[in-house]
Formats: C-alpha cells, sequence, structure tokens
C-alpha cells in the first residue's frame, strides 16, 4: 500500500492554480523520455508523469499526524519496511513543487473548503489536514455520525475551515444495512442537504464519488421508481448505474449553482470519480496488499 501522503496528490492538483509550472532541471535518473524544457506558460496536465523516488520522505507519516484513521495507519500497526514512503509524482510537463502549507494558508485565509463523497473524500481530506497540520494546529470544531463521518476544523491562525462530509452518492440516498435493506436506495433528483444546506458556507469543494454506485440498488426520480442495478428479486427494470451516477453528479452540481447564484458568493467546484482499484483483492474481503513500490511502464 502507498503512504496517505499520496491521497494528497489530488488536492495538490485540485489547487493546481496555486503553483505556476515552470521549466526543471531533471537529473539523469529522473530523465523522462524525450523530455525538453518547457515555457513558463504551459498548461500542465498533472495526471501524466510517473512516480520517482524522493530523498526527502512526506511531510507527515503514521506516527506525526493524529488524524490518520487507526484501521488505516500502517506504521503504528507494524509495517515492517519504509521505502513505501519515499516517492513522489513526477509530472511530464513541468515540476510539481512540493506542497507547502504556508502558501496554502496564504492563499485560502478566510476561506471554507469542503470534502465531499466516500471515503475518498475522507482519505484527501485527512491527507491535506496532516500536511497543514506540519505548520498550524488545526482545532476540531465538529464531528457527527457513525465513525465521524461529518466533521470540521478550524485553523485560527489564518481563519481557514476544512470539513468532510459523508455523502457516497451525493444525492439524497439509504444505504444498505443488516437491519434495514440490502441495497442501496438513491433518489437521484434530489440532492444530500446533509451538505446541500452548507453550500452558503462553503467556498471551495471537492466531489469525490464512485464505488458505491457499484453496490446492488434501486433508483428513484420524482417520487417514482427509475429503475435498479443487480437487484434480482425486484420486480424492476435494470439499468445498470452509469447513467445514475451521471444524473447525481447534474443534481449535485446544479444545487450548488442554484444556491451559490443567490448568495452572491462565488465557489470553486472540483470533482473526482473513481479511485484506483486495489489490485491484490478487495478492500473489504481482507485481501493482501503486498506491493511496495509504483508498477513501473508496461509492468502489469
Amino acid at each position: 500500500m502507498l503512504p496517505y501522503v499520496l491521497y494528497a496528490l489530488l488536492p495538490i492538483a485540485v489547487f493546481r492554480f496555486y503553483f505556476h509550472p515552470f521549466p526543471f532541471p531533471l537529473s539523469t535518473s529522473d530523465q523522462l523520455p524525450h523530455q525538453e524544457e518547457i515555457a513558463n506558460e504551459t498548461p500542465c496536465n498533472y495526471t501524466y508523469g510517473r512516480w520517482v523516488h524522493d530523498k526527502m520522505g512526506p511531510l507527515y507519516n503514521g506516527t506525526t499526524c493524529g488524524t490518520i484513521k487507526e484501521g488505516q495507519n500502517c506504521i503504528t500497526h507494524g509495517r515492517p519496511d519504509l521505502g513505501y514512503l519515499y516517492w513522489r509524482w513526477q509530472p511530464s510537463q513541468c515540476n510539481l513543487p512540493r506542497f507547502d502549507p504556508d502558501t496554502f494558508f496564504n492563499l485560502l485565509s478566510n476561506k471554507h473548503i469542503a470534502f465531499v463523497g466516500d471515503s475518498m473524500a475522507r482519505n484527501q481530506l485527512e491527507s491535506l489536514l496532516c500536511m497543514l497540520a506540519t505548520a498550524s494546529y488545526p482545532n476540531l470544531v465538529y464531528k457527527n455520525g457513525e465513525d465521524n463521518k461529518f466533521r470540521r476544523w478550524h485553523f485560527a491562525s489564518h481563519n481557514i475551515t476544512v470539513s468532510v462530509y459523508w455523502s457516497p452518492f451525493l444525492v439524497k440516498g439509504v444505504e444498505k444495512s443488516k437491519t434495514g435493506p440490502d441495497h442501496n436506495e438513491l433518489y437521484v433528483d434530489v440532492v444530500d442537504e446533509r451538505w446541500g444546506s452548507d453550500l452558503e458556507h462553503i467556498d471551495m469543494v471537492v466531489l469525490s464519488i464512485g464505488h458505491w454506485f457499484l453496490h446492488p440498488a434501486v433508483y428513484y426520480e420524482g417520487g417514482s421508481v427509475l429503475g435498479c442495478h443487480y437487484c434480482p428479486g425486484l420486480n424492476h427494470t435494470e439499468i445498470g448505474f452509469y447513467d445514475v451516477m451521471r444524473k447525481a453528479i447534474k443534481t449535485a452540481l446544479k444545487a450548488i449553482i442554484e444556491r451559490k447564484s443567490t448568495d452572491g458568493n462565488g465557489i470553486d467546484v472540483f470533482l473526482t470519480s473513481f479511485s484506483p482499484s486495489h489490485f491484490e483483492g478487495e478492500w473489504d474481503k481482507a485481501g493482501a496488499c503486498p506491493k511496495t513500490k509504483p508498477y513501473e511502464e508496461g509492468e502489469k
């Protein structure tokens, strides 16, 4: 399993407008094929690149950050190797500066940043929080829900608020449970008010959804059953999940546009979907994760 700092790649990419791509010298070992010097004004796609060794290591690890979820803390659970901590992402088109908490604080002063979605949203939030905590202490000002799925921190030094909202569908939904239905129920035309009701106080939101749409579900639209996904035994039409996921995203974006256009304040919105799968096993089936370094070009 790669380190939690790697989850920071998305927040860094999300906040890419804080960093201006610039030409960079590469050592012989880091030289990418056919790499040429790139002009300052060249746009940079951070998704194209490769992992390279980084002797500096991350800003934090499992022993220095208190917000990492206990069940995901590799070091405290006795992982013997530490090599997985010393990798960084090197874009092929530009340089990606090392994350600087002070720069982030100065740019986001007096703002509220929200991560909304499933466990990927939580991972993104926790990684960002761990990096920021190296420069300023975050005060936990709110928590609610099972497993603290709704939390909020405040950095008094710059009046920055960072929140996480558990909303695996973005829209109103009833999750399957041992005591309830054995499938999810989604209302694709109704935004999840657990985060939607706070939009007037949010300046930047990162939406992260995907894997929860793979689960069995019944979908509702306009008060009627729209169809279902993998629902044997139920008298509903199988419609898959792709179109439903699109509807859910459109509902979420529509709610953001409508509510933020009336309060006179702008908002930055970023959307991420499926995260990379776990190649050695499903996350909930006790599969092993023996991979200790990134896949190389052409390796499967």
